[in-house]
């Protein structure tokens, strides 16, 4: 989908339909809605007399214009309460107006921007809202369907200003929501894909697109680098695999005279059968998707590199399966990390801190000091947060905020947890430093103390994305599928280091 900007009058606009919109509780509209309004003798208000339009967030009206403007149709979307707006709203009835409309077979759109008059937002983060959201709605995955044409085919959203000095801000706006939006919908792509094309070798081919599309350099290693960098925990789990391992980094470097570098490690276990310690059937239906932090990460490096910011970041991503063919591990097995710390294998299907551990050491051990890390990591998470929030973990006051404050600009909700030491008995090992699991109590915040074993030293954070990463149903800009969580977040948290 195109998204462009145009000077024009919304009175004057010659398209398939034009988009206005409406705060609930107004009942007398004023700006484009109002110019509207009046050229349609009044048919809006009317409609709000009659409580046909009511203003609620997400609802659409569409009213045919009758030839009373250039344009054959208008849509009255609905914002809800004036104190309940913002920016996450902007993007959530964004994707649902333009679904609605792709659904219609309309090809093209022309609308106003939501939230930049009485909304008070301002102009360039309410197109970058607005461009966010509509890309994010209309992601579809077709690739492996035999009748490949999509049921929405919606090309192009123009959005229409009447004041001049604006377009430069909306422009901007506009160019950063479609950069991003694009880099959650390419995670969403790799999620997507079914094992047996999403191996660990594919991921690495899609590290290397992105670094030849970018000014990013890759390093893609093997089996024999991992075990001369005694990455034992990682090896452990590759084991029952016959997919060759590979760990994958990407270092975009815009600034190379400083040494500074953000570490972003992703969780890139390509197929998640658990191991020896196999999961149920219904378990494993959607463990394609355990690589989602890697791909994640990532995504990530295309949207910064596309955006040119200038902070310097490397994404790591330990890529491999856990399966349980003839040489998997075994529960009772000990393993030596990179770090020199041993893990008792407690259970084959905690192999996500275990790749993590080895990732944590190798990013310390090229310089970064830095660090948040994304997994898919535990069920527990679910049962603590449900599907509505990731769960955070930090060792730095600080870092863990920014993170917290990048998600909360970005509308993907976070939640930090605490780790208290004393839970650390629970992976207490009689033969081992730990195990890699803590038992069903506290399970999340139990992995998350397990993975900061390796993070002395340095400031960092982990997301475990278990709950937020896929979603069951279409909601807002969050089609079914895989959302993409938290690409977002993480360009929003590296642009912040930019200012």
């Amino acid at each position: 989908m195109k998204i462009s900007v145009s000077l024009g009058d919304v009175a004057t606009v010659e398209d398939s339909v034009v988009i206005v919109n409406l705060f609930e509780g107004v009942t007398n509209p004023d700006g484009a809605t109002g110019v509207v309004n009046n050229h349609l003798d009044g048919a809006i208000t009317n409609l709000i007399g009659q409580g046909e339009i009511k203003g609620k967030n997400g609802e659409i009206t569409l009213i045919h214009t009758l030839g009373k403007l250039p344009v054959e149709r208008v849509i009255v979307l609905g914002l809800g309460k004036h104190d309940q707006f913002g920016l996450d709203v902007v993007r959530a009835v964004s994707a649902q107006v333009i679904r609605y409309v792709g659904k219609l077979g309309i090809k093209s759109a022309s609308t106003i921007v939501h939230g930049a008059g009485i909304g008070n937002f301002k102009v360039a983060e309410a197109a970058y809202a607005l461009a966010e959201g509509s890309i994010l709605g209309l992601y579809q995955f077709g690739k492996y369907k035999s009748d490949s044409d999509s049921e929405d085919k919606f090309e192009h959203l123009r959005i229409i200003e009447l004041d001049g000095s604006k377009l430069g801000d909306l422009e901007q706006g506009v160019s950063k929501g479609t950069i991003t939006a694009n880099a959650v919908n390419y995670c969403r792509d790799m999620v997507n894909e079914p094992a047996n094309v999403m191996t660990p070798t594919k991921m690495s081919e899609c590290a290397l697109e992105i670094a030849k599309e970018n000014n990013v350099s890759v390093e893609v290693h093997d089996r024999s680098f991992m075990e001369d960098m005694d990455m034992g925990a990682l090896i452990g789990v590759t084991q029952g695999s016959h997919e060759p391992p590979k760990l994958i980094v990407l270092k975009y470097c815009p600034n190379p005279e400083k040494s500074s570098t953000i570490g972003l490690l992703g969780k890139g276990i390509t197929f998640d059968s658990g191991g020896l310690d196999l999961k149920s059937a219904s378990g494993m239906r959607e463990m394609k998707g355990d690589m989602a932090g890697g791909a994640a990460v990532i995504a990530c490096i295309k949207g910064i590199a596309e955006l040119g910011l200038q902070t310097n970041v490397t994404a790591i991503v330990p890529a491999t399966e856990n399966m349980p063919a003839l040489r998997a591990q075994r529960p009772g097995d000990v393993v030596k990390t990179m770090s020199g710390k041993t893990i008792e294998i407690d259970n084959t299907d905690a192999e996500g801190r275990l790749v993590l551990a080895d990732a944590i050491t190798y990013a310390r051990s090229i310089g970064i000091d830095r660090i948040v890390d994304v997994a898919t990591l535990t069920g527990a998470i679910v049962t603590a947060l449900g599907k509505g929030y990731t769960g955070l973990f930090g060792n730095d006051a600080s870092w863990t905020e920014d993170v917290v404050n990048a998600s909360k600009l970005s509308g993907e909700n976070m939640w930090e947890l605490p780790m208290p030491d004393e839970y650390k008995l629970q992976y207490t090992s009689d033969i081992a430093d730990i195990k890699n699991t803590g038992g069903r109590a506290a399970g999340s915040i139990t992995a998350a103390l397990i993975i900061r074993e390796f993070a002395s030293g340095c400031s960092w954070v982990h997301m475990d994305i278990a709950g937020t990463s896929m979603t069951g149903s279409t909601k807002g800009y969050n089609p079914k599928g895989p959302t993409g969580v938290p690409v977002r977040t993480l360009i929003e948290f590296i642009s912040s280091l930019d200012e």
